[in-house]
């Protein structure tokens, strides 16, 4: 698949393995038809790169993560923005989605973590311990344990309360 206009640093498949979404430096995140490799959207809005992208389980939702210290939401089918979310002090290095779309977890240059509830795009819970960057945070499917990693050499697991 061709049209990213530089290197593409995520990419992420929905759970049924249809769409395809890939972000990258390009300040874009790309929405793929994977049986037929056609882009049906093109989201701008992060004004630097996109260093991580996910998809709900259904494919509804795209969360994307940016060096803007910003973390988007879309909508998926139609492109629209639906929240931009702010709090994070330095890079969005990783985002996950909860597998029932609820929650969003993200990770930071600014050592932190924090959730987020999707459809209102408010602050939930801000979880500290890491050293250094945030590299990538991974859900599990029931929601409850939440894992870390970082450039301080270490995984962290977390139990979460919705």
């Amino acid at each position: 698949l061709i049209g990213h206009t530089k290197d593409v640093t995520s990419v992420a498949l929905s759970a049924n393995g249809q769409i395809l979404a890939s972000g990258g430096p390009d300040q874009t995140i790309r929405l793929w038809n994977v049986q037929t490799g056609q882009r049906f959207h093109t989201l701008r809005g992060h004004t630097s790169d996109v260093y991580d992208v996910a998809l709900s389980a259904d494919g509804q939702i795209l969360a994307s993560g940016s060096k803007d210290q910003t973390i988007k939401l879309w909508n998926v089918q139609t492109g629209q923005l639906l929240h931009t979310l702010t709090g994070h002090t330095s890079h969005v290095c990783g985002v996950a989605l909860s597998a029932d779309g609820q929650i969003l977890t993200s990770g930071s240059e600014d050592q932190t973590i924090k959730l987020w509830n999707v459809q209102t795009g408010q602050l939930l819970h801000t979880l500290t311990g890491h050293t250094h960057t945030v590299t990538s945070v991974a859900l599990s499917a029931d929601g409850q344990t939440l894992a870390s990693s970082s450039v301080d050499g270490t995984i962290k697991l977390w139990g979460v309360a919705e």
